[in-house]
């Protein structure tokens, strides 16, 4: 999994590649977000439009994150989360957790 970060006014936009599933990919995504909290950013869109895949670990990798935003006042989101994965998303549940958006701009658009 490769992470690129953009910084969007107050909103980093973490641009997601490869498949999410867990080993390094959660040292680092962990790793990214306590960095975007020491530097008091707390609004996160995940972009998933280059995430092909996400197994079982890939997702607690997601809503470990997910927690420890919320847990420091933050919010994420997630946008461009191809068919394959939303349905992952769907049948564990975790759309009730996880707000999705189709494109990057509506997910900025809903902080």
């Amino acid at each position: 999994m490769k992470i690129r970060r953009d910084d969007i006014d107050d909103v980093t936009v973490l641009r997601m590649e490869g498949k999410i599933m867990g080993g390094p990919d959660a040292e680092a995504f962990q790793s990214t977000i306590k960095d975007l909290l020491a530097e008091g950013r707390r609004k996160v869109v995940l972009d998933m439009g280059k995430v092909s895949w996400v197994n079982s670990t890939g997702l607690g990798i997601l809503i470990s994150g997910h927690t420890t935003l919320q847990k420091n006042d933050g919010q994420m989101r997630l946008a461009r989360v191809n068919k394959r994965i939303d349905q992952i998303l769907m049948v564990t549940k975790l759309h009730t957790i996880f707000r999705a958006f189709q494109d990057e701009a509506d997910a900025l658009a809903s902080f």
